[in-house]
């Protein structure tokens, strides 16, 4: 179950960073802007009228040696020079079943608000909406519908890009499959390393829930390299480390690609 309640907070902030900058918004439309294999999400956008996908897998092996995966897939869409369109979807294997699920499906925009303001930097922000796609009953969704609303606020820190990011979701139903109320919060930082290679480090947190679904809050750290074998393709993998909380160890694959434009923007 706690596979499921992390994938579900985690689709507001869907999975994501790289070596990247953080108040300069990139000049090439055709350059990656990772997001992934962080939790958080920077606060650049995709370029108007321009189509990037991300995709991962994430192994994960629970306290009590079971074993579950994530298949996380996100579309994003620039729509104006400050908005980007995310649609999320995971297909999942919960813990002790043999084949994957499709998930829970995500939509939702980041507004980019400001590039350079006092204290929060380049500031965005991600609200979404999450619908009941998945099955409650084979554990690869809530059963809900959910509302999020996700703070973003990145920052240039000499080599290193940190980006913060606070999160809050709403579900509907009674509560007892998954808990009505629920927040995120991530620190993640990257950079690059040497030549192509970069880096990535978070800290991210999923605080107690109530109720009867609730459960403890859970604290994990992220680390682990990024590979830019093109200005338009990246790879990236990684570990994830429990440090408190219903959090399995998990590995992790991925990569980013700027499939090109669509249309044109005028």
């Amino acid at each position: 179950m706690s596979t499921i309640k992390s994938l579900a907070i985690a689709a507001l902030t869907f999975v994501m960073c790289g070596s990247r900058t953080a108040l300069a918004q990139a000049t090439d439309p055709h350059a990656v802007r990772p997001e992934r294999p962080t939790v958080a999400t920077h606060a650049g956008t995709v370029a108007p009228g321009w189509i990037e996908i991300e995709w991962g897998v994430e192994w994960d092996r629970y306290d009590d040696d079971s074993h579950g995966a994530i298949v996380p897939i996100v579309a994003k869409i620039g729509l104006t020079p400050r908005a980007q369109l995310n649609v999320v979807q995971s297909p999942v294997r919960p813990p002790g079943e043999t084949s994957m699920h499709a998930s829970d499906l995500t939509v939702g925009v980041k507004w980019r608000l400001a590039d350079e303001a006092p204290v929060l930097g380049r500031f965005a922000i991600f609200p979404n909406v999450k619908f009941p796609t998945g099955s409650a009953v084979l554990g690869s969704g809530t059963g809900t519908t959910d509302v999020g609303l996700l703070l973003i606020s990145s920052h240039d820190l000499g080599p290193v890009a940190m980006d913060l990011n606070a999160g809050y979701t709403r579900r509907s139903g009674d509560g007892l499959t998954s808990p009505r109320n629920a927040t995120v919060w991530t620190a993640s930082f990257g950079g690059a390393a040497v030549g192509s290679v970069g880096w990535v480090a978070e800290l991210y947190g999923y605080p107690r829930t109530t109720g009867p679904a609730g459960q403890d809050n859970i604290v994990a750290f992220l680390v682990g390299p990024t590979f830019g074998l093109r200005p338009w393709f990246a790879l990236d993998v990684g570990v994830i480390a429990p440090l408190a909380g219903p959090q399995p160890r998990a590995v992790y694959f991925g990569g980013v690609w700027n499939v090109g434009r669509a249309w044109t923007s005028k």
